[in-house]
């Protein structure tokens, strides 16, 4: 009874984290799309679901505390409870840099006056990468973490080729100044997400292999 009681706890944590991925998920591909129409209804969905990600991540935690202090895990078992604890914090800030495009979407006064082709190609790895992280957890796939995390590069060259183009459209039109900014913010927020997908690929392998890469 209690070993099957344990189980039911582990299991518990585990769902929890997949879902927390999938409210991240979700939050992610929202802000690009109210990014994108500057849909205000949209954003404020965004930070409203901010919440939710909030109570997952007190649910983890939870959950981890009470595991550790009463069940004695193995080895195994006990990879798990951490890197799910450490998970669930990247994907609370994950969640976070969502919500601080949604905000940005809030302040953006009349349309785009630069197109949003680099940003949206940026977003789609982006959300590749949280998507196959939380999959290679659930699946404890630590072959899928490390390829997912190799994906990290293409968004960190993006992210300068991006940057440096949007410095030069400030120089040459300062009417641009204003968009461009608010582009280069969405830039590093998206950047800092697939860092923090590369922590979660991290956590997996660690959970499944008791080895500590650095793929990042």
């Amino acid at each position: 009874m209690v070993r099957e009681r344990y189980i039911e706890r582990l299991d518990y944590l585990k769902s929890e984290i997949e879902e927390m991925g999938k409210v991240s998920h979700e939050m992610l591909i929202n802000s690009i799309k109210a990014l994108e129409n500057l849909d205000v209804e949209l954003s404020e969905k965004v930070i409203e679901m901010d919440a939710a990600v909030d109570n997952y991540e007190y649910d983890v935690e939870k959950a981890t505390v009470h595991l550790l202090a009463l069940q004695q895990p193995m080895a195994g078992d006990l990879r798990l409870i951490t890197a799910s604890y450490k998970i669930a914090i990247d994907l609370e800030r994950m969640s976070d840099f969502a919500v601080n495009i949604a905000e940005l979407v809030k302040k953006i006064e009349g349309e785009h006056t630069i197109p949003l082709d680099e940003i949206t190609t940026i977003a789609s790895i982006t959300q590749k990468m949280i998507s196959n992280c939380i999959k290679a957890y659930a699946e404890s796939d630590a072959e899928l973490a490390k390829t997912t995390a190799s994906e990290d590069e293409k968004v960190d060259k993006l992210f300068y080729s991006t940057w440096e183009k949007m410095v030069n459209l400030m120089i040459d039109d300062a009417i641009l100044i204003p968009n461009a900014v608010d582009l280069i913010f969405v830039l590093r927020y998206l950047e800092r997400i697939a860092d923090h997908a590369c922590n979660i690929c991290e956590s997996v392998v660690y959970m499944v292999t008791n080895q500590r890469p650095n793929l990042n």
